[in-house]
């Protein structure tokens, strides 16, 4: 696509240099992946702004550059370059309008859901991209463990990209083959307009809790955040929340989709009942319209009972038949670091994402009633560094307070002193069952080798990951490959 046509996507405040008649190679935010015809677009990030890197650009051969801080960039820069230089309001807009625009508008050819929500994204997507498949609709998704075309796998380092990212995953699994997608849609890419001006033909709303409030900074500007996917729904699409949440009015009071709920509340639209789960699956019940749908799943604890109903409401929704529903449920296999059974014996580790004090509490809660009060149920968590520190004294109060035994650690310090994130999560500890031990190696294996026969450890926070990122630096770790060296 050329230049000239390109820049008819973005509304313009000014223009300066040469807008060449020329075929653009591509659209950046990062000057390192900056080749020649390609458009980079300056935005301001949280530890650096891309406003810093126009030189760096222009040197390696874009032939525009969009900016929103205009003041620094003097028009002879550009002029004497032969390129252009294009002002925009919002340079995070006008990325994704130009992706959206040089990718052909990919998702207008796709069935796309969006699941946001503080817990159960994950499963949620996995869930729903299996049912479409089990009917016969090949679906690529985008989320925290990986991003997916089809079966073809590709590693995640967001949970949802930058919309330059997103529009080329999008536009390359319509190439595959692909007539549905699902995504995470988080917090952070809805502020941050990552999103914009993708077609959603539905969006699941799964629970929401205190979290990211380093980023978010109050609790009201997290669930408005979470509320702009569902504001930016047509009226042909399909909005699913959960009614047991308190939330769920406020994030869909501007929503003009058809809304649909799910929920242990008899007024829902897809009532969940007599829910029932050991460390094989979960067994439930589902009634809708009238009738009464027997649901059954390897994936464990009430949590799953409502991620496997929100897609079930959603898959309802847009055509898919009820028994090809209740068969990808059930042929969903395990989510990786999601509530994970490791051990062939007695004594079970239990690998698990949760990491934040809601889900932490629903973890230790389900494993509680799965074991009963007789065997020792043993917690082995941290907290992650640089992120919401208002969490971590709740966390540790929950822990103690629901667990015989609790293995404070480090989850992934980043650039904070493990030791002080030990000491923030001590704040709100209770009870005098915990140990410390910063090294989560160690954390481990003492929790497996020093607990009782028949205990249960939840091993929780880092669940699928497979590094651990200490000073800035990420080495290889694995919750699950530490579990299974020590329960062998």
């Amino acid at each position: 696509m050329e230049l000239t046509e390109l820049i008819n996507h973005i509304k313009v405040i000014q223009v300066a240099g040469n807008v060449q008649r020329k075929d653009v190679s591509g659209i950046e935010h990062d000057s390192r992946k900056v080749k020649k015809n390609s458009v980079f677009v300056a935005i301001k990030g949280y530890k650096t702004d891309g406003h810093f890197f126009v030189m760096d650009a222009i040197n390696k051969g874009a032939v525009a550059v969009v900016v929103e801080e205009d003041n620094n960039l003097p028009d002879e820069i550009f002029i004497h370059a032969d390129i252009a230089k294009i002002v925009v309001h919002n340079s995070r807009i006008a990325l994704a309008q130009l992706s959206k625009g040089f990718y052909k508008d990919p998702t207008s050819r796709l069935k796309l859901i969006g699941i946001t929500g503080t817990n159960g994204k994950t499963t949620t997507t996995f869930i729903l991209k299996n049912i479409f498949e089990t009917s016969g609709n090949k679906t690529g998704l985008i989320g925290t463990i990986a991003n997916y075309i089809g079966s073809e796998k590709i590693d995640s380092k967001l949970t949802t990209p930058e919309s330059n990212d997103l529009n080329y995953f999008f536009q390359q699994m319509v190439n595959n083959g692909c007539s549905h997608a699902v995504m995470e849609v988080s917090s952070h890419s809805l502020a941050l307009n990552r999103v914009y001006g993708l077609n959603f033909a539905g969006a699941v709303f799964t629970n929401i809790t205190s979290d990211h409030l380093d980023f978010h900074l109050t609790f009201e500007n997290y669930l408005n955040a979470k509320k702009i996917l569902f504001d930016n729904l047509e009226g042909d699409s399909i909005a699913v929340i959960n009614a047991d949440d308190k939330s769920s009015g406020q994030i869909v009071s501007d929503c003009k989709a058809k809304i649909v709920s799910y929920g242990q509340l008899e007024n829902s639209d897809y009532v969940i009942s007599s829910i029932k789960y050991d460390l094989n699956g979960t067994n439930f019940t589902i009634t809708t319209g009238g009738k009464l749908y027997n649901i059954k799943t390897i994936l464990i604890g009430e949590f799953n009972a409502y991620n496997s109903a929100a897609a079930f409401a959603l898959a309802d929704q847009v055509g898919i038949p009820k028994e090809k529903i209740i068969e990808g449920i059930y042929t969903t296999p395990f989510v990786p670091g999601r509530f994970e059974v490791i051990g062939s014996g007695i004594k079970k580790a239990i690998v698990d994402y949760s990491h934040t004090a809601d889900s932490l509490e629903k973890a230790i809660l389900a494993l509680r009633q799965i074991i009963g009060n007789d065997r020792q149920l043993v917690t082995v968590f941290g907290c992650g560094g640089d992120r919401d520190k208002t969490k971590r004294p709740v966390m540790g109060k929950v822990a103690t307070e629901l667990s015989d035994l609790v293995v404070i650690t480090s989850d992934n310090p980043r650039t904070e002193n493990p030791m002080q994130i030990i000491n923030d999560i001590k704040q709100g500890v209770t009870k005098n069952n915990f140990i410390v031990i910063e090294n989560r190696y160690e954390a481990i294996k003492y929790a497996i080798q020093k607990s009782k026969d028949d205990a249960a450890i939840l091993i929780a926070g880092k669940g699928h990951e497979t590094y651990q990122e200490i000073n800035g630096v990420r080495n290889h770790f694995s919750d699950q490959e530490t579990a299974k060296e020590f329960l062998s």
